[in-house]
Formats: C-alpha cells, sequence, structure tokens
C-alpha cells in the first residue's frame, strides 16, 4: 500500500452514539439583567473599552433566554439527540454566595423539560466562564476560596437539576479560565500575572473535585460527572532535543497541570520545575490533590487545531502564534524560551489550520492516558465567513468539509478502540465569541444579529442527516 495511502474506517458510527451540539450561557443568552440575573467578569470585561472587538457585548447575544423553546424545536427538526449548555452562575446564585434564586433556576428547569420533551439529551456544563463579578472582586480564582463557593453553586444546581439531567459537566476549559483570564489578559477578568494564573489553575481544579464531591452528594448514583478539557495535540518543528523540550513544557501547562492531578492524583514534576521561578505551588495544600483526583465517569475533550512549537530563537520577536488572541504578556508561564509557529495547510476565519489527524491523536493519547474511562468530544467546529445568498440560504462546503473530516477521525479512532460515546459540535449557532465579539460565526445555524432570525445553514442539514442515520454522508451530499 502507497505510504500516503489511509486504511478505510467504516463510516457508521454506533447506535447509542450521541449526535449533539453545544453552546454557552454567556455567548447565546442574554437577558443579563432579567429575573434576578448580576454581572459576570464577562458583564465587566465586556464593557471595557478595548476588550472585546467593536465594544460588543453579551447583553442581547442571540436572546436565547427567551427564543429557547424555537431553538429546541430547531435541534430536534435537525434530528439532533442531544444538546451541550451552561448554567450561568450569575442567573443562579448572583453574589457567587448563598441560597439559589429560583426563578434563575426555573428557566434552566423550563429548558431541561422542554429538551426532554423533544428526545434531546440535556448535557450541563456548570462553568463556562462566566464568573460572578462579585467572587473576582474578592479575588477571583487565584483565591482558594473560590472552589469552595464553586462547590456550593454545584450542588444548588445539582439539586435543582439532577433529577432530570444525567451528564453533567464540571468545568469547560479551565485552561481558557486560568492562563487567558489571568495570564495574558485576553479573556475576561482581564489579569497579566503569571502567578495568579497558576494559582487560577490549581484552585479550578480544587473546584473540579470539590464540585465533583457536591454533584453525587445530591444526585442519583446513575449520573455521569465529567470535566471538558481544551487539551493540546503539541507538535515540534524538529525532532532538536532543544525543541522536544520546549514542546514538553507547552504540553505540561496545557494538559498536565489539569490532567495530571484530575487523573492521575499529582502535578507533572516537570511542569513544577519550569515554573519554579514563578511559583513555589505553596497553595497546593494537603489533601488537595486528593481531592482533585476523584474518579471520573467520563472526560470530555475539546479540540480545533494542533500546536506547532520550537525553542525559540534569540532573534525571534513579534507575537506568538499560539492562536489565543494577542497580548503583550504570555499565557504560558515559564515558556518564554518557546516559540509557536503557524501550522500549515487551510484555516478557518480563526487563523486555525485545519487538521483532523490531531483530533485522532487527541483521542488515542486519552485513551491510554485513561484507559477504561468513556470519552465525548463536547466541542469541535469551525468559523468560517457565512452569508446568505439571494435565495435565503446559507451555503458552507467548508464547514461540511471540516467537520465530514472530524468525524471521519473520530471514527477512525472508535475503529481503533477508543470510548467516543458522542460528539458535540460547536456551535449550534452563530452568537458572541468572546473577545471577537460577533465577527466570528461558528454556528451550523446562521444568526441575523438585527433581527434574530434563525437559519440552518447546509451543514446543519448535512450534520442533521448525519446524526439521523449514523453515517457520515458525502461532503456535496446536501
Amino acid at each position: 500500500m502507497p505510504e500516503s495511502a489511509q486504511p478505510v474506517t467504516p463510516v457508521t458510527f454506533p447506535p447509542a452514539f450521541l449526535w449533539g451540539a453545544a453552546t454557552s450561557a454567556y455567548q447565546i443568552e442574554g437577558a443579563v439583567r432579567e429575573d434576578g440575573r448580576t454581572p459576570s467578569i464577562w458583564d465587566t470585561f465586556s464593557r471595557t473599552p478595548g476588550k472585546t472587538a467593536g465594544g460588543e457585548t453579551g447583553d442581547i447575544a442571540v436572546d436565547h433566554y427567551h427564543r429557547y423553546r424555537e431553538d429546541v424545536a430547531l435541534m430536534a427538526e435537525l434530528g439532533l439527540n442531544a444538546y451541550r449548555f451552561s448554567v450561568s452562575w450569575p442567573r443562579v446564585q448572583p453574589t457567587g454566595r448563598g441560597p439559589a434564586v429560583q426563578v434563575g433556576l426555573d428557566f434552566y428547569r423550563r429548558l431541561v423539560d422542554e429538551l426532554l420533551a423533544h428526545g434531546i439529551k440535556p448535557a450541563v456544563t456548570l462553568y463556562h466562564w462566566d464568573l460572578p463579578q462579585e467572587l473576582e472582586d474578592a479575588g477571583g480564582w487565584p483565591e482558594r476560596d473560590t472552589a469552595f463557593r464553586f462547590a456550593e453553586y454545584a450542588q444548588l444546581v445539582g439539586e435543582a437539576l439532577g433529577d432530570r439531567v444525567e451528564q453533567w459537566i464540571t468545568l469547560n476549559e479551565p485552561w481558557c479560565s486560568a492562563f487567558l483570564g489571568y495570564g495574558s489578559g485576553v479573556h475576561a477578568p482581564g489579569r497579566t500575572d503569571p502567578l495568579a494564573s497558576l494559582r487560577a489553575a490549581h484552585h479550578l481544579n480544587l473546584a473540579h473535585g470539590l464540585g465533583t464531591s457536591a454533584l453525587r452528594s445530591v444526585m442519583p448514583a446513575r449520573n455521569s460527572v465529567a470535566v471538558s478539557l481544551n487539551s493540546s495535540v503539541v507538535r515540534t518543528v524538529s525532532q532538536d532535543p532543544a525543541d522536544l523540550a520546549a514542546a514538553r513544557k507547552i504540553d505540561d501547562l496545557a494538559n498536565g497541570v489539569f490532567h495530571g492531578p484530575m487523573l492521575h492524583g499529582a502535578y507533572p514534576e516537570t511542569l513544577l520545575e519550569a515554573t519554579s521561578t514563578i511559583s513555589d505551588w505553596s497553595y497546593v495544600l494537603d489533601g488537595d490533590l486528593q481531592t482533585i483526583n476523584q474518579p471520573l465517569d467520563a472526560l470530555g475533550l475539546n479540540y480545533y487545531t494542533p500546536a506547532l512549537v520550537s525553542a525559540a530563537d534569540a532573534t525571534q520577536e513579534g507575537p506568538r502564534a499560539d492562536g489565543h488572541g494577542a497580548s503583550a504578556y504570555s499565557p504560558w508561564p515559564g515558556a518564554d524560551d518557546v516559540a509557536f509557529h503557524q501550522t500549515p495547510g487551510e484555516r478557518t476565519e480563526m487563523g486555525w489550520s485545519i487538521d483532523p489527524t490531531g483530533l485522532h491523536e487527541l483521542i488515542m493519547r486519552y485513551t491510554r492516558e485513561a484507559p477504561g474511562l468513556p470519552l465525548y468530544i463536547t466541542e469541535n467546529g469551525a468559523a468560517y465567513d457565512d452569508k446568505v445568498d439571494a435565495d435565503g440560504r446559507v451555503h458552507d462546503p467548508e464547514r461540511i468539509a471540516y467537520l465530514h473530516g472530524h468525524l471521519s477521525a473520530v471514527r477512525r479512532a472508535i475503529a481503533d478502540g477508543a470510548d467516543v460515546r458522542g460528539y458535540y459540535l460547536w456551535s449550534l449557532m452563530d452568537n458572541f465569541e468572546w473577545a471577537y465579539g460577533y465577527g466570528k460565526r461558528f454556528g451550523a445555524v446562521y444568526v441575523d444579529y438585527a433581527t434574530l432570525a434563525r437559519t440552518p445553514k447546509s451543514s446543519a442539514h448535512w450534520y442533521g442527516q448525519a446524526a439521523r442515520t449514523g453515517e457520515l454522508p458525502p461532503v456535496d451530499g446536501v
């Protein structure tokens, strides 16, 4: 067989495979001042001049808070059987402390009931970056108390929804919360302190462990508790020892800092050594690692593009090509001697290279890293410059090709022995894309931001056909 040839992978997915889409509260809900909700760090950050494109905010977003029935009906019409959404912490517990606001929980009760009535399995993410501003004012994630506040919040939501929601995710992409929020400052709360970013990472880990225990204390044993990590596939420009050492640093900071304590009960020694000039890690107290190392029922993996690194050239200057926004401050503490490179190939509107082999590689890594642990792809997708044509349709063949490639990689991993049980497309619909405002469209459903009208793109119909049949249609099949 020629070296370039790939073995043929069956295109049929397991019958119980979940075909879902994912969203997050601040990106879609709007209604930021309704029913007792108070500001989150993203409300504050997006209102700070210069922090988001065009000064755009999630104040209205796509008004899912009022249009959720329409959105659930659209999911059902497309044929999806799962939906991953996040709960807005300041909508449920406005100050981050004390009793829940029932009217806030009622929104999620109604949403869950609507999903179940349409045969769609809900998956709840407890934290998708919208920390109550009052907790940030008290120190935010670099402070230990925030982890205990999260556990209290997790218990409130678990008590309210645990009888009807079986799939739970504690944190979404804690790497972004810690290192983009407190390191490079391109995400809320916009702080630029390397030590604070490492402290935040540990307290996010602690929050996951405490939150997992809190959920299990109030929910039926049948329920599944997971975490969603945006683990990086780190590649090197060469096999030079200096480049391999650079990759080790980034792998520790992107992956090991979370999966080390969560899966194995320890931080990588190489991470502690590489960051020793920044932190002595004395905030890791006795018992923390055991608390973090709760047995998981599943692991969520978010994947978009691989990273390409080398040892830094002393003459190299300019912004990092790490795909995580422009900042004079690094989200990689202790790794100033590492250079990032643009990976080759086609790119999405985010400037991220399209490489489905990275998704296969990531799945197989965690199949080895956590044998026996079921996996879900909790985010995967692409932004393109989608336009409505003269007939009112949105044709996005690039996204169809992207989905076909990445779902083929998932299916190949399953054929190679990985226990992947579901895929959540990012995202259900166009929405507020954090610091990029409304300029990057990731949705399978097009949203006219002036009227908020929803129009399924051709990729939505393609993905719906895959969901209904369990097979991948041809790229030109819709």
